[in-house]
This record gives C-alpha cells, sequence and structure tokens, in this order.
C-alpha cells in the first residue's frame, strides 16, 4: 500500500497493511532539515512551511497526516487590508509589525511577529516586551518574500506535492475558543455575549464548509480541533464556546462521506470521551501522556477504540528528542501492542517533535510500524 492507501483504510475502520505512522512534526523538524534560516519558511515563504513539511514526509517516508497546516484563504473584500513591515533585524531575528491605511493616517497593529534564525516565530508579541516602541521608529517593506497562493489554486497544487505520500486536510472551524491570557478576560467580562459568539462560530463554520466544498479540488479530511482546547479552557467552556461550531462541522462532514480530525496537545482525555460519545468525529490526537497530557493510550483503546481512530502518542522529549532508536523502537512497540488491534490506529508522537529530534530516531519510528506494526 502507499502511504495514502494506508491512511484511507484505517480512517475507514478497516486494516491497512501495517500500522500507519505520522510522527507529529510539522514545523521544527522540516524546517530544520532545508539547511536554511527558520524565518526563510515561516517570513519569506522560501519554501513555505506546508511545502517544507511535505518535503520532510518524503524525506522520511512516513504517512503524511497534514492535518490544516496550509492556510487556505477565501476572497474576503470585508478584511481590511494589511501590510507587513520589518521593524527590527540583526543577525538572531527579523521583527515584523503590521500597518494599514486610514484615512490617510497609517495605523500599526499592536503586537509584532519575531521570526527567528533557528527556531519558529513568536507571535502576537506585545512590542514593549521585546524593547520596541509600539509605533516603530523606523521600517522597511519585507522584501523577497514569495508571493504564495493561499487560495484553492494553491491547496490544488498542495495536493499534488503530498501525492502519494499522504492526507492533506483543512480547517473549519476550531475547538479553542480561548488561547491567549486577554481572550480568557474577555470571556470573563462578558459573560452576556457567550452565547452570541458561539452562534457566530457555528454560522461561520458553516459557510467556511460549504466554501470548501465548492473548490475543484476537496480536501482529505476536515479540521475541527485545537493546541490546548483545554488549556485556558474549562470542559464546560469548551462545550459553550467552541463545541456547537465543531459538532454541527462533524455532521457537515459525515453528511458528504468526509471524514474528521481533532488536533489537542495538552489534556486531552475528557475531549475524546465527548467526541466519541457525542459526534462521529473520525481520528483524534495526539494523545499525550504525563506531564504533557493526561492520556493513556492503552485505556483510550479500550474505551473508545471501536469509534475513533486513535493517532499517538510518543512522548517528544524523553522518547524521540533523549531517547536512541531502541527507546524510540520499544515505545513504538508498546504504543502498537496497546492500539493497534483491531485497526484504527495510526503511531504518532505527542505535540510537536523537537529541531534536534535525531534523524535515527524517526526512521526507527517508521522501521517499527512497517515491521512490527503488520497485520
Amino acid at each position: 500500500m502507499t502511504p495514502r492507501q494506508r491512511l484511507q483504510t484505517v480512517l475507514a475502520g478497516d486494516l491497512p497493511d501495517c500500522v500507519p505512522v505520522g510522527p507529529d512534526f510539522s514545523n521544527m523538524v522540516p524546517a530544520k532539515l532545508t539547511g536554511k534560516p527558520f524565518w526563510d519558511m515561516y517570513l519569506y515563504r522560501d519554501p513555505p512551511i506546508w511545502e517544507a513539511y511535505i518535503q520532510c514526509a518524503k524525506h522520511f517516508d512516513i504517512d503524511a497526516v497534514m492535518d490544516g497546516y496550509f492556510p487556505l484563504r477565501f476572497d474576503d473584500t470585508n478584511q481590511p487590508h494589511w501590510d507587513q513591515f520589518i521593524v527590527f533585524r540583526n543577525a538572531d531575528r527579523i521583527v515584523t509589525q503590521k500597518s494599514r491605511t486610514e484615512n490617510n493616517k497609517r495605523i500599526w497593529a499592536k503586537t509584532v511577529d519575531v521570526f527567528h534564525f533557528d527556531n519558529p516565530p513568536n507571535r502576537e508579541v506585545s512590542p514593549a516586551q521585546i524593547g520596541l516602541p509600539p509605533v516603530p521608529e523606523r521600517f522597511e517593506p519585507v522584501e523577497s518574500a514569495r508571493d504564495v497562493d493561499t487560495g484553492p489554486e494553491g491547496f490544488k497544487r498542495v495536493k499534488t506535492l503530498m501525492g502519494d505520500q499522504g492526507l492533506v486536510g483543512v480547517s473549519v472551524t476550531g475547538s479553542c475558543g480561548i488561547s491567549t491570557e486577554e481572550e480568557l478576560f474577555r470571556y470573563v467580562d462578558n459573560p452576556d455575549k457567550h452565547e452570541q459568539w458561539a452562534h457566530e462560530r457555528v454560522e461561520a463554520a458553516e459557510k467556511r464548509f460549504q466554501q470548501v466544498m465548492a473548490m475543484e479540488v476537496k480536501p482529505d479530511f476536515i479540521c475541527v480541533g485545537g493546541s490546548g482546547t483545554l488549556v485556558l479552557q474549562t470542559v464546560e467552556m469548551f462545550r459553550q464556546l467552541t463545541f456547537p461550531a465543531v459538532k454541527r462541522a462533524i455532521e457537515l462532514a459525515t453528511a458528504v462521506g468526509m471524514p474528521t480530525h481533532v488536533h489537542s496537545c495538552g489534556p486531552e482525555r475528557e475531549l475524546v470521551k465527548i467526541f466519541a460519545e457525542e459526534t462521529d468525529l473520525t481520528v483524534i490526537d495526539p494523545l499525550e501522556i504525563p506531564p504533557m497530557g493526561d492520556c493513556d493510550l492503552a485505556e483510550m483503546k479500550r474505551l473508545y477504540g471501536d469509534r475513533l481512530v486513535l493517532k499517538g502518542n510518543l512522548h517528544t522529549t524523553e522518547v524521540m528528542l533523549r531517547g536512541s532508536p531502541e527507546d524510540v523502537a520499544a515505545a513504538s512497540k508498546k504504543a502498537i501492542d496497546d492500539a493497534a488491534a483491531g485497526g484504527r490506529f495510526i503511531l504518532s508522537t505527542g505535540d510537536q517533535c523537537g529541531r534536534d529530534t535525531p534523524d535515527e530516531n524517526i526512521l526507527a519510528m517508521v522501521e517499527t510500524a512497517r515491521t512490527y506494526g503488520r497485520y
């Protein structure tokens, strides 16, 4: 089987030739593999990070589940146009700030993005936090950035690049309505708007789903998750703010036979229960173990393995980053023993393998799935 066929078989609830293997290395490992400064990918889009991911997936020959890395956008004339300017640079970092013109006056965004030489960017940072003024004293345009199509035609290109190496998904809505302290304060200060916000999210999800399904080339699955869903949100807040839109998106996708995917790093045990018992969600990851998360893979398999495709859950630091290839192989075998019976399992890692994860460890994980994970 090709990786694409293997994944399609698992998502359909059938048995593939072996356990699919897709470690989560959406950002740092692909960026490092290019040999370029990280800001080439994140700022100059040379290549865009989602293209670097596909190159990396082919390099390690994984079963790629590309869950929403491509930032699919549709034309929306109601949105104001912001230009991006470099407001600071040195050998280690480039700082950009967005600006737009209104009534012949330049307005600057309240936050900046910090692009690092050898790490992913820090986005939406207060200028004061890094010693910069709110309005830059000097600025320059971002030159030489590739003009990358992030609309439906760009998505078609991404699907072509991926080919048989795996599946490509796009986001329709998200499970994380509160991901910053400011959003948390806004939630607490506006209890009268919670129902309205939830309703608006449902409407937006329905609209975006229809836009996605109207594309000539459609995704392989729909993403409805969000990093750290239960970090700044309680389960009750999730149910109130975002679950109605997430559930609606799953309903729409299920009705047309489109698989759905939730990624939510951090605590996830309660989410697995909710999605298994109250929706037709297809696959959930990364099912992180303590202290990063709260999931026991064998328990998740026993409770929900007949309803959900489980994807996880090797520890990204103690095993993937610091362990030996033998450690990775042993952890991979345990995960396969815990969750592969009967199918509906994709061997993966916790959230985001670190930049310096040894190639040998990723290769050991893939080799174990291809040999020990055979059905």
